[in-house]
């Protein structure tokens, strides 16, 4: 299950979103915003990416204008790690390198078509392990030690 959330500025392309994970016949959650009123984006990222910590939701999408925002707050959820997206590459290495679990998308920076592909690349690239899982080790570590 993929989890959802935009604010306002970026309705169109979650929508979007939908309609593709749709198409490929993936499940999602969708935890808001519903319209183009103004909204304040943390109320919508931060559940979804708590879905993702907590395990209700395997990967998460979030959403804003230029995706800084959603991004930043993705990640102040302990056990997430949101990567804002915008080429090819980054898509699947912070899959492949980082094990990122969620990924954030500017509406007003990426095109639909690019986010789309990027969103594939993203829920079809496999973690590598390896001398990655070092990595991922040391920053699920720092967590633990802010948490305290």
């Amino acid at each position: 299950m993929i989890a959802l959330a935009c604010d306002h500025g970026a309705l169109e392309l979650k929508e979007a979103i939908k309609a593709h994970l749709e198409a490929r016949g993936l499940e999602y959650k969708d935890f808001g915003t519903y319209s183009k009123d103004s909204c304040d984006y943390p109320d919508f990222a931060a559940p979804a990416a708590r879905a993702v910590a907590e395990g209700v939701c395997d990967r998460g999408i979030v959403c804003c204008t230029t995706g800084i925002g959603v991004s930043i707050v993705a990640n102040k959820i302990p056990g997430v790690r949101c990567a804002l997206l915008h080429d090819h590459m980054s898509a699947r290495l912070t899959r492949q390198h980082n094990d990122a679990n969620m990924m954030a998308l500017g509406a007003a920076i990426t095109t639909a078509a690019t986010a789309l592909e990027l969103v594939d690349i993203f829920l079809d690239t496999e973690f590598q392990g390896g001398r990655h899982q070092r990595r991922v080790d040391k920053i699920t570590a720092l967590e633990r030690r802010t948490e305290s």
